[in-house]
């Protein structure tokens, strides 16, 4: 079985466990936007691309505990990739995390495409749907006229507070479209941005509201 097949075989397993806003069609759907962001870029490696592409949730602090924190090692362990593929593979899928906003440095053209592509699934209809789908899933609430976005927060405090699902379009998914890495990615984040806005003022709208 060739390497990209037995990795998609592999973390099915583990994306069919994860709820609607990160299973598997989550997967597919980045590595679309990922393959079509290479096409216009020079140098790309789509085998790079690939592997990051499908292991780059499969530890996700989000879903796994901590027997499952090291689940794309054991994955690895099974393709056969070189050790310059896995390093590669695996500083990837680091470079792709939002972290509240304190994320690493993109430093290779595999690590920009990568990221651009999982953020571009994360804003616009998908985006919306995914935070919503992820909202219900972990019982949270719609909006919260309460809540004040944070500007600032730690990676912990970004990952621990609860908070309603509008209130994640503030402090994170707004803010995507600012940091993409590559050319292609900074064009399709822009439909999808004013998508979420024009999605948030009807949101306002409806319910009477200043979310």
């Amino acid at each position: 079985m060739k390497t990209i097949q037995l990795c998609e075989k592999l973390v099915k397993e583990v994306y069919n466990k994860f709820d609607a806003s990160h299973d598997f069609l989550h997967i597919e759907r980045v590595r679309k936007n990922a393959l079509y962001i290479a096409s216009s870029e020079v140098d790309a490696d789509n085998e790079i691309i690939e592997l990051a592409v499908l292991l780059h949730d499969v530890s996700d602090p989000k879903y796994v505990t901590t027997e499952g924190k090291y689940m794309e090692d054991h994955i690895i362990q099974q393709l056969n990739i070189s050790k310059e593929t896995t390093e590669h593979v695996k500083n990837i899928i680091q470079a792709v995390s939002f972290n509240g906003g304190h994320e690493i440095t993109a430093d290779t053209i595999e690590a920009k495409i990568v990221r651009d592509a999982d953020r571009l699934d994360a804003i616009g209809a998908v985006g919306i749907a995914r935070t919503f789908a992820y909202g219900g899933a972990k019982g949270r609430k719609l909006y919260d006229v309460t809540e004040t976005p944070r500007d600032n927060m730690s990676a912990e405090d970004y990952r621990s507070k609860q908070t309603a699902s509008v209130t994640h379009f503030y402090e994170k998914l707004l803010k995507l479209a600012d940091g993409m890495q590559t050319r292609t990615g900074k064009e399709l984040a822009k439909e999808r941005h004013a998508f979420m806005e024009l999605f948030l003022e009807n949101l306002r709208q409806e319910t009477g509201e200043s979310i």
